[in-house]
């Protein structure tokens, strides 16, 4: 009964923020900052989901300027916990299908998302340019997930080279944003399905790596996030253990 209501709830609650809010957009259509405007929005599911999200940044992050996001990308779920944490003008990069989804896609698409073609792989090159060229004219951040795909439980899987060229290319720096586990968590017949942290990372400066260093790069970045994960996985879980008490 719970998993029906909070699936009628989440349903009707995105028909009403894509439709109400790709009427908004007209106003002002592909403007970067809406992005965290709806990601937000939709952030406030999550206690629909008996989740309760805890977001941390350091001190100054409003002041990092242009930059590429980096986060862990574990299952849909992240629409609802990571979403909280993006910061205005932050764009994320998805697929050019995606628009063909009933009322998510024409949001996705107005609020100044960059869209790809991933299927096509002779275009798919093109895609670190397109990055690179979108920070510059449109002065804004971009989220990736350099995964590439959800892990869905298994850990943090090795990461893409994509993200790393396109910060080296457009000289900004990469911020890591990490998510607790979230996977084999939710039980949306459970009331109450606990914490989940999101935490935003110092900046990592690429001014220093070249394109011949990607890899090492991407390493480096991989490893960081690694280990604040299994901080924060270790953080919940003596805290929920904590509250069981």
């Amino acid at each position: 009964m719970l998993f029906i209501v909070r699936l009628t709830i989440v349903v009707l609650y995105c028909i009403v923020v894509c439709i109400l809010g790709s009427i908004w957009c007209l106003f002002s259509p592909r403007n970067p900052r809406h992005v965290a405007t709806f990601g937000h929005l939709f952030g406030r599911l999550a206690p629909v989901f008996g989740l309760k999200v805890e977001t941390r940044k350091p001190e100054g992050a409003e002041k990092y300027g242009n930059a590429i996001y980096i986060g862990n990308h574990q299952n849909n779920y992240d629409m609802v916990t990571a979403s909280n944490i993006v910061q205005p003008p932050t764009v994320t990069v998805g697929k050019k299908s995606l628009v063909w989804i009933p009322f998510f896609g024409q949001l996705y698409w107005l609020t100044g998302n960059i869209l790809i073609d991933r299927d096509n792989r002779a275009k798919a090159h093109t895609t670190i340019a397109t990055v690179v060229s979108q920070i510059r004219k449109r002065n804004i951040s971009v989220w990736m997930f350099p995964e590439g795909t959800r892990s869905r439980g298994r850990g943090l899987l090795p990461f893409k080279t994509g993200a790393f060229h396109a910060a080296i290319a457009a000289g900004v720096p990469i911020v890591p944003v990490c998510v607790s586990n979230t996977s084999n968590k939710i039980n949306l017949n459970r009331w109450d399905n606990g914490l989940v942290i999101v935490e935003m990372l110092p900046p990592i400066d690429t001014r220093n790596w070249g394109k011949e260093q990607v890899r090492d790069l991407a390493a480096h970045c991989r490893q960081v996030m690694e280990a604040k994960i299994d901080e924060l996985n270790k953080e919940v879980a003596e805290r929920e253990a904590a509250d069981k008490r």
